[in-house]
């Protein structure tokens, strides 16, 4: 969220708020309150000048953004504080010293704030997605520090190291071991499938760098199964996004449909839509684009894979009227050059009841949120399937872990454009139309 999303009424400031719609608090661990202090919170407080790292938001804060809630389930259901989930579950300080590592070697904390800069600089990640991938990070260096009795990471690893590679291996195994048993409280699947991810990719890292000779996480893919529990957050299936391309009978909700489902948007996002962001003139081999200065979460860049076509008759019919400011979703009210957020859920829902969508999906009313939840579910099971098919690649080349191969053995072209391959057959099967030919 950037500061332009801070519109003007008259003299009054309206501040974006954090949506816990869909939220269900009483199936929310630790972690999930976590997540959402970074995926909703922080950006909030970032557009405001606040530092959602260093600066802990006040009791007021909270009440004058409509977020009372959050803090209320958090003390009913973990007995928590504000305070303390500050600082005991987001391991956040108020001193001036920077992030505080759960390590005193100077070496290895080079190494992870090296590691967050590349991810930051590389993949245009907004400054609330390093912080949650810092705090992740971190709780694997204590695990490490704890069921080892070291806090030096790097020496077992290093290429001219002595010791053979079986105990640095070992070393990392233990660290999830001390999660999964030992910690003085259990963790979720789903944050130690994140822990691991994120070591995961912090070795390979180093081994990229040649900092590293091995990676000694490689393999905890295999050795910890993790059973995660399906997401509390329902999502439309490819029946209900074909019942609403169906029932758009306009271009403007024609399009609608295509930039929450094809695209995965968020509401925000399509409200704001403007011409300038999307870049048709590519490569031959490369896919349009849309571009955003400022995400929330993920990268500054949605592959165009659907939908050109509509939105061609979108900008045909708009660009008739010469007072018309390049916004895809104008504002008829004058107030603001485009709609709001909450005009983008209204035009939904009301799609949704011509569509005949069912008034409650497990629970939650459809809404942009279960649509753009379609399109994660969708690119996961994309993930899956790509991971399957490289199955036998890895093989070949001695790996149990098929996304090895993705990394190391699939040129990043490659990769991007297989996934996009499987992508479009499923949004085909959704839409009911080739995604190639639109």
């Amino acid at each position: 969220m950037s500061k332009s999303d801070i519109e003007l009424e008259g003299e009054t400031e309206v501040e974006r708020r954090p949506s816990f719609d869909g939220v269900r608090w009483t199936s929310c661990s630790l972690e999930d309150f976590m997540d959402l202090y970074w995926d909703e919170i922080a950006p909030c407080l970032e557009a405001e000048g606040i530092d959602p790292t260093s600066e802990k938001p006040t009791h007021q804060w909270f009440r004058d953004h409509d977020a009372r809630s959050f803090l209320a389930a958090l003390r009913r259901h973990h007995g928590r504080s504000l305070g303390e989930f500050w600082k005991e579950d987001l391991e956040l300080g108020d001193d001036d010293e920077g992030y505080m590592w759960a390590t005193a070697d100077e070496e290895t904390i080079d190494a992870l704030e090296q590691f967050l800069n590349r991810r930051r600089s590389r993949y245009s990640l907004a400054t609330s997605s390093i912080d949650a991938l810092r705090t992740r990070l971190n709780l694997y260096v204590r695990a490490y520090r704890e069921a080892n009795g070291t806090d030096d990471l790097l020496t077992p690893i290093q290429r001219e190291r002595e010791a053979p590679a079986y105990e640095a291996v070992d070393a990392c195994y233990a660290a999830f071991d001390w999660l999964n048993e030992g910690a003085e409280r259990a963790y979720s699947p789903q944050t130690l499938q994140r822990v691991r991810r994120v070591a995961d990719s912090w070795y390979q890292h180093l081994v990229g760098r040649r900092i590293a000779s091995m990676n000694p996480a490689s393999g905890l893919y295999d050795e910890f199964k993790w059973e995660v529990e399906e997401s509390p957050t329902p999502a439309l299936s490819a029946t209900h996004i074909r019942r609403l391309k169906q029932a758009a009978m306009t271009t403007r909700e024609q399009l609608l449909v295509v930039a929450l489902a094809g695209w995965g948007l968020r509401a925000s996002e399509v409200a704001a839509l403007h011409v300038s962001q999307f870049h048709r003139d590519v490569p031959e081999n490369d896919i349009p684009f849309i571009a955003f200065e400022n995400r929330k979460n993920g990268p500054g860049e949605v592959s165009l894979l659907f939908g050109l076509a509509v939105l061609d008759s979108r900008l045909d019919e708009l660009a008739d009227d010469e007072t018309w400011a390049g916004y895809l979703f104008p504002s008829s009210q004058g107030e603001t050059p485009h709609v709001t957020r909450d005009t983008i859920r209204n035009w939904f829902q009301d799609l949704a009841s011509k569509a005949d969508l069912p008034e409650r999906i497990e629970g939650e009313r459809p809404s942009p949120q279960l649509c753009r939840r379609f399109w994660y579910d969708t690119y996961t099971a994309v993930l899956e399937g790509v991971l399957e098919g490289v199955e036998e690649i890895a093989a070949e080349q001695g790996s149990s872990d098929p996304q090895v191969v993705m990394q190391n053995y699939l040129s990043d072209s490659r990769s991007r454009r297989v996934r996009r391959e499987f992508m479009r057959e499923q949004l085909d099967a959704a839409f009911g139309e080739k995604s190639t030919s639109s």
